[in-house]
């Protein structure tokens, strides 16, 4: 299997600044033109629904009446082996095709001529599954600010119920990025039916870091600050829609790098008449990005919630010395960075490749930052094309 680069060791940082500071010398910021890529398609809650009488969770409680809302492509061999989980990231929802569609299809690298294609929207967001924004069956009310606490293991709980109600036996292979990378390692260490025979993590983590810890509390802190969040049990119809835009403004900062920024933007300002105080283009971009997400419809108490449950991510929590726990994981793994990513660095994803025993490593070298591991859907998908061809070879399935 080809690396798409090789990973950049040693003095990481200092190399990628030099290379930052080079292409801004050698390439001026462009005018006008589309804004960056976007990450998402439309954001739905549509799919089919699984209910779970009794879910419980890691705080102690259950969740009573649970659903997840989920999507499936492809069709289950009779074996009802032939499955491929796709776990998806904070903001995401169950319907692939949003955010990783050029990948899936017959003959693409989620193969759905070969493969049983499963993705469901965690527990705790808006799109479908049960969340702070559902109705508690107890009291006929929205839970709001009520919500149990969720981890990342409810979370794989709750989806590993699903596959085991669809009849599957065992699945070949958990891809996620970020928040889904996190939910691919919990598969490995958590399920044991239906058993996981390998897992892929993009741009993630074995634990979160006080780096990613302090940057979500910044954003949740954006959100209760308006007057409008009143403890997490604001009205449907008037959400804090000011502190979801700037928690969704500091987020896009975080998934990005600057010579990205430095290249769509510059210090261009957009035209507005002399009187006027001067916008720059990047100020115009990120109020447009909070827009964007309020018209997604993407509840602020799920951003608390989702956000507050990858800063409980940890394998080691419970189980034993760290580095003990990735050993631990004996199916092959597929570990992936983005060069530039500064919200989850390569070295991160080495820790991984290091300690887990069947783990291989590719960087892509990529200016798009965290959101790489969506936006370089090429490189993403010739690398899991190739480990796949190895897991669950044709023969095979």
């Amino acid at each position: 299997l080809a690396q798409v680069s090789v990973f950049l060791s040693g003095h990481f940082q200092s190399t990628m600044a030099a290379k930052a500071k080079a292409r801004m010398a050698t390439n001026p910021p462009s005018k006008g033109g589309d804004e960056m890529a976007d990450e998402y398609g439309e954001m739905t809650d549509a799919g089919d629904t699984c209910v779970i009488s009794q879910l419980p969770l890691e705080c102690g409680t259950s969740l009573s009446n649970c659903e997840i809302r989920y999507k499936t492509w492809g069709v289950l061999n009779s074996n009802r082996d032939n499955v491929l989980v796709v776990c998806h990231a904070l903001s995401g929802n169950a319907d692939l095709e949003s955010w990783w569609g050029s990948l899936l299809g017959p003959g693409k690298s989620m193969d759905t001529s070969r493969f049983f294609v499963f993705c469901s929207n965690v527990l705790g967001s808006c799109y479908g599954s049960t969340g702070p924004h559902s109705i508690n069956p107890a009291t006929g009310k929205r839970y709001g600010s009520t919500f149990p606490r969720v981890t990342i293991r409810d979370m794989v709980s709750a989806q590993a119920h699903v596959l085991r109600t669809l009849g599957v036996t065992s699945v070949v292979c958990v891809i996620g990025g970020s928040m889904g990378g996190m939910q691919a390692l919990e598969y490995a260490l958590t399920v044991e039916h239906p058993p996981t025979r390998s897992i892929a993590s993009l741009c993630s983590n074995g634990r979160h870091h006080p780096w990613q810890i302090g940057i979500s509390e910044c954003q949740r802190q954006a959100i209760r600050a308006d007057p409008d969040w009143r403890g997490g049990d604001y009205e449907p119809s008037a959400p804090p829609k000011a502190g979801m835009a700037v928690a969704r403004m500091m987020a896009m900062v975080t998934y990005r790098t600057h010579p990205a920024y430095w290249t769509k933007f510059g210090r261009d300002t957009h035209d507005r008449p002399s009187h006027e105080q001067e916008v720059f283009q990047v100020e115009g971009y990120l109020r447009s990005q909070g827009e964007k997400f309020l018209l997604r419809k993407f509840e602020p108490v799920s951003y608390v919630a989702l956000t507050e449950a990858m800063d409980t991510h940890d394998v080691e929590r419970g189980r034993g010395d760290y580095f003990d726990v990735l050993q631990s994981i004996q199916i092959p793994a597929l570990i992936v960075s983005i060069t530039s990513d500064v919200l989850y660095p390569p070295d991160e994803q080495m820790e991984l490749a290091n300690n887990i025993p069947n783990a291989q490593h590719h960087t892509i070298q990529s200016w798009e930052g965290h959101d790489g591991f969506l936006l370089e859907d090429k490189k993403v998908g010739t690398l899991l094309r190739g480990f796949l061809a190895q897991i669950a070879p044709r023969s095979s399935l």
